[in-house]
């Protein structure tokens, strides 16, 4: 027995790896796709984030059998908590799904795939670089793609500002207009409580090259997250001015901060 297989035997249950196996991934002959995808360290991955999403973050996930089953389609979600914490647990939450499960590609910050090591960790388990260009490959290829339209405008949110949606840029519109993506809005409440930030030191992340640096103790707090998924929305492609493709954002925008106010008031405590 190989190295390989012994730990994938002790890390990797049976019932997941077979799960995992049941979602159908374009891949080459060396088990990648182009954009660096990699089906083995996706069942790591899964195996790992099972508990943390089931028992740090004890995870309420409602409506996540309302992205489609096949089909290019945008998961459209609030960000928060510093960390990319809540893409990891929308991810999972489709992913792990009974009934037409699906592994969704998330578009991450530029600043990721300049780390070494994390990077590639990143594309093997299915994030992509937040690009309108890869958005558009993912879509083309009928993936099922999470975007965070606030960017790092959301993720560098300080804790007084939370549950605050920024600016959403239009983008990811004009995309599923394009190519007839329905959208699913989601609501995260609890990202935004896993790591408090009290300040952005704007000089120090400069001086670094990184999108913030924020003043927030090192540890990520077991917060109780609540995923809401709403309806698909459906655009069509007619060509219209860009300040009517505004108004459909605003729409888009207008589902998730409802869908912020249910989980807010579903949440019973904050841990």
């Amino acid at each position: 027995m190989s190295l390989g297989t012994f730990l994938k035997s002790k890390l990797v249950p049976a019932e997941l790896d077979q799960h995992i196996n049941r979602i159908r991934k374009p891949i080459g002959t060396l088990g990648y796709d182009p954009w660096g995808f990699n089906a083995d360290a996706v069942k790591y991955g899964f195996s790992l984030t099972k508990q943390i999403y089931e028992k740090y973050f004890r995870v309420s996930a409602h409506g996540v059998e309302k992205i489609p089953a096949d089909g290019p389609v945008l998961i459209i979600a609030n960000h928060s908590g510093q960390l990319p914490i809540d893409g990891l647990l929308i991810g999972y939450a489709l992913a792990s799904r009974k009934k037409d499960p699906r592994i969704p590609r998330a578009m991450i910050e530029r600043f990721f795939p300049t780390v070494p090591w994390l990077g590639n960790l990143l594309n093997e388990v299915g994030a992509v670089l937040g690009d309108p260009v890869n958005c558009a490959k993912m879509l083309a290829n009928d993936e099922a793609v999470i975007v965070f339209p606030e960017g790092v405008r959301g993720s560098g949110k300080l804790y007084h500002d939370r549950y605050e949606l920024k600016r959403f840029g239009n983008g990811f519109m004009h995309l599923a207009m394009k190519y007839n993506a329905p959208i699913v809005p989601v609501g995260v409440v609890g990202c935004e409580e896993t790591i408090p930030a009290i300040a952005n030191i704007k000089p120090l992340a400069k001086a670094l090259g990184i999108p913030y640096a924020p003043v927030a103790l090192p540890v990520v707090f077991p917060a109780k997250v609540h995923l809401n998924f709403g309806d698909p929305m459906h655009f069509d492609d007619l060509e219209i001015p860009e300040e009517q493709v505004t108004e459909r954002v605003e729409m888009v925008k207008a589902e998730i901060n409802r869908l912020i106010d249910k989980g807010l008031s579903e949440r019973k405590r904050l841990f």
